[in-house]
């Protein structure tokens, strides 16, 4: 157990980068510094292009390098300084800031962020490998990844991060991950051990391609995820227009976004629970039809509606945990689908699709969303939005979502890995 926490610590700052880039990020750049919200959303769609090329890329060189410290350990120790420079310089931008300044210090730290989370993903993966197992490790990294997401709130949101000049919120939590995502992945990367190989044969690049498509459990769950992802990106990217424009609650902003990922915490612990009860996917399915449940009534809640909308906040927040610590367990397991067929432990390039669908379900909330919202007449810089604007703002924020969770819980629903199947797996991988 202290090797699984000493794991999941640099979760926290790793988690308290995350949040802002995707909520904060393109609030502080276009209510604070001015820029236009086609402008920011356009910023932010190139990086996630970047990503698309720099994933993969990651993934494969994850899983090639072999240094004697350990393929995990040492690209994910390589990876520390860029990724924290960068958040600092990201959250801290000068008052005179344009859009090239978040496209090139987006696209460093899309790359630190990338070469530290793939081969951090596929260490946690690889270090447990049996079904409930993987469930608790997941666990202890998504709960202290909430943990890091609640300090992404408090601190900007205590401080302040609505003036430009000065030591702002958003400039003290880019101080905080420049000195700890060092301090803790150094922790991590010496207490934790390198996990074992399972590799009896080396995969070519076309070939390896070949066994991804092929492997349709991790088909079904890719497209699940995504369409969930997005399903709760866009939310998450519309959360403080939503409360300020929508609700007229624009001191409540950051209360209920810290009330939100605190239910989160406690959702965590309970779908462990769930998944032990039903097994992962149906625990996921069930938290999926729940959250829709929760949701439907946000577009319909009138002005000035705190109680009602933190009790949404509350559910959804709970539900959150689902979210999180499930789909990461079950894509371990998919990847025993891989390496039973292939002969090659290949968890880096698995992750490196998965971190690539999480930033595409996420882009899809900025570049998709911010220009369409512009389109129908949705200003966050104006005095006061319009009657259709903010119509449209409530539609994409909670029925759109909607929408995309029921697809996954419909591709989710028979999902053929289960405890035993899983089982198997396991025994013809580890015994040749």
């Amino acid at each position: 157990m202290p090797h699984i926490i000493a794991y999941a610590l640099p979760a926290i700052p790793l988690a308290a980068l995350t949040l802002p880039l995707y909520v904060l990020v393109p609030t502080f750049y276009t209510e604070t510094l001015g820029l236009s919200l086609a402008s920011v959303g356009f910023a932010l769609l190139l990086v996630r292009i970047f990503d698309a090329v720099n994933d993969p890329l990651i993934g494969w060189a994850a899983d090639r390098f072999r240094p004697r410290f350990g393929r995990r350990r040492t690209l994910f120790a390589i990876s520390l300084p860029l990724t924290a420079i960068s958040a600092f310089m990201l959250f801290w931008p000068p008052v005179d800031a344009s859009a090239l300044w978040l496209v090139v210090w987006g696209l460093l730290l899309s790359l630190g962020y990338t070469a530290a989370l793939i081969p951090f993903s596929a260490w946690g993966a690889e270090l447990a490998t049996d079904y409930h197992g993987r469930s608790r490790i997941t666990a202890w990294r998504e709960g202290l990844i909430l943990v890091g997401t609640l300090i992404a709130i408090a601190l900007p949101f205590a401080i302040g991060f609505d003036q430009a000049s000065g030591l702002h919120g958003l400039a003290v939590l880019g101080l905080v991950i420049l000195a700890g995502l060092p301090l803790l992945g150094t922790v991590a990367v010496i207490a934790t051990p390198e996990p074992a190989e399972h590799s009896r044969m080396r995969v070519d690049f076309k070939s390896g391609l070949a066994h991804l498509v092929r492997n349709r459990p991790f088909v079904r769950l890719i497209a699940a995820f995504f369409l969930n992802g997005l399903a709760n990106g866009i939310p998450a990217t519309l959360f403080l227009y939503f409360v300020s424009a929508r609700l007229g609650l624009p001191d409540a902003r950051g209360p209920l976004l810290f009330f939100y990922f605190l239910c989160a915490i406690a959702g965590v612990p309970l779908a462990a629970w769930a998944a032990r009860r039903v097994g992962k996917h149906r625990a996921w399915c069930y938290a999926m039809l729940a959250a829709c449940a929760a949701f439907a009534p946000a577009p319909l809640l009138p002005e000035g509606s705190l109680i009602a909308f933190t009790a949404i906040c509350g559910i959804t927040g709970l539900l959150l945990g689902f979210d999180l610590s499930l789909p990461p367990a079950i894509q371990a397991d998919v990847i025993d689908v891989d390496t039973a067929s292939s002969g090659e432990q290949r968890s880096g390039i698995y992750f490196a699709a998965w971190s690539l669908s999480t930033k595409l379900s996420l882009a899809g909330g900025v570049g998709i969303v911010f220009p369409a919202l512009a389109l129908l007449g949705f200003d966050p810089g104006a005095d006061k939005a319009t009657a259709e604007g903010l119509t449209a703002l409530a539609i994409a924020y909670a029925w759109v979502p909607i929408a995309a969770k029921l697809v996954s819980v419909a591709i989710m629903w028979n999902f053929p890995l289960d405890e035993a199947a899983q089982k198997s797996l396991r025994t013809r991988i580890e015994t040749g």
